[in-house]
């Protein structure tokens, strides 16, 4: 029985049973906020939703999920992707599970196009095989940022480093096996409760040195985007079963200096203590090359008469307080393993 549970279409479905989820990188910021959203909870720095916003809280047990990652499902074995979505039987698969390490990328190419290109042909082929809708999420590394606007999803892409490329491959990948109907979406500059990322490095330093200075570039603009939300607006567009490309970031634009400045005084900090640079003083040079331009223009869902995700810097100040309780210090609850990755200068990448 088709039920026609929301506006942008009707999801193939018995309403008596609940919709089968297949999350892949489930341990990431991005999928551990997905599978909170999916069991009807609201993710660590996020806000409960009344139906104003893309998508109103889901009922507990509406979905069933089987949450993956690399310790549970290697995307790169096409016989235990096969295994896996074939035993499952998913009505929806979001695939968000990538090789991001993007100066690694640059020196490591075949791990990044086995897992990023090969392994998401590996989804998208079970995905079609089961009948199920994809879900792929993408990046803004597939633009090579000479533009002096905000990308739309309609512009060339023209990745420039290892990293751009191996998602562009998984891009095509999709169209290739799902054809038009599966649905990609573009994020960047991503950061959440969980894992790594710019918010938690900026705290992280600030409390290290209280009275250091911190330099970030200020010559690479982009739009942060929280998890929290991002969340919601992937499994918005899942359930619609909406086909085609989707920008989807917070709104607004800002630099890495930017970013840093609103992270620290969101967190009760002196704002003052964070220094620009040039993406040419950081020290060692980074192995990728970063667009300068970043920017999506979230036109597709803007025309498609969907609900924005709020302004970066609203959804900034929920992260903080969730991350330094009180937001009267710059110390946040940050682990060891969740500080490493990220390096001083610039953010996480997606």
């Amino acid at each position: 029985m088709v039920a026609d549970l929301f506006d942008g279409g009707p999801l193939a479905v018995s309403v008596s049973s609940p919709i089968r989820v297949l999350v892949t990188g489930g341990q990431g910021q991005l999928g551990r906020d997905l599978g909170e959203v999916l069991a009807g909870g609201v993710p660590d720095g996020g806000v409960a939703d009344d139906g104003s916003g893309i998508l109103a809280d889901l009922t507990p047990g509406r979905c069933e999920v089987l949450s993956t990652d690399i310790d549970t499902l290697d995307v790169v074995d096409r016989g235990a992707v096969r295994s896996v979505v074939d035993g499952f039987r998913p009505d929806l698969v979001l695939h968000g599970g990538a090789y991001t390490a993007v100066d690694l990328c640059e020196s490591d190419p075949d791990t990044a196009f086995a897992v990023n290109s090969m392994g998401t042909r590996n989804i998208a082929e079970a995905t079609a095989a089961a009948g199920a809708h994809l879900v792929y999420v993408s990046t803004d590394y597939v633009f090579d940022g000479s533009l002096d606007r905000p990308y739309r999803e309609w512009d060339r892409t023209n990745p420039c480093s290892v990293y751009g490329r191996s998602k562009l491959g998984g891009e095509l990948e999709v169209r290739a096996i799902c054809g038009a109907s599966a649905t990609v979406v573009r994020t960047a500059w991503v950061s959440g409760a969980h894992g790594a990322n710019m918010v938690k490095t900026v705290l992280r330093l600030a409390a290290a040195d209280p009275d250091g200075e911190l330099r970030f570039v200020d010559d690479q603009h982009g739009c942060p985007t929280f998890t929290a939300d991002l969340a919601r607006a992937v499994i918005r567009l899942a359930l619609d079963r909406r086909p085609g490309t989707f920008h989807v970031t917070n709104q607004g634009a800002t630099t890495w200096f930017g970013f840093a400045q609103a992270t620290l005084a969101a967190a009760g900090g002196d704002p003052g203590r964070v220094k620009p640079i040039a993406t040419t003083d950081l020290t060692p040079p980074r192995p990728a090359p970063r667009p300068a331009n970043s920017r999506l223009d979230n036109a597709a869902l803007r025309l498609a008469g969907l609900p924005l995700l709020p302004e970066w810097t609203e959804s900034l100040g929920r992260l903080v307080r969730t991350l330094a309780p009180g937001t009267g210090s710059a110390r946040a609850t940050i682990s060891r393993d969740e500080s490493v990755p990220v390096p001083p200068g610039e953010g996480a990448d997606r």
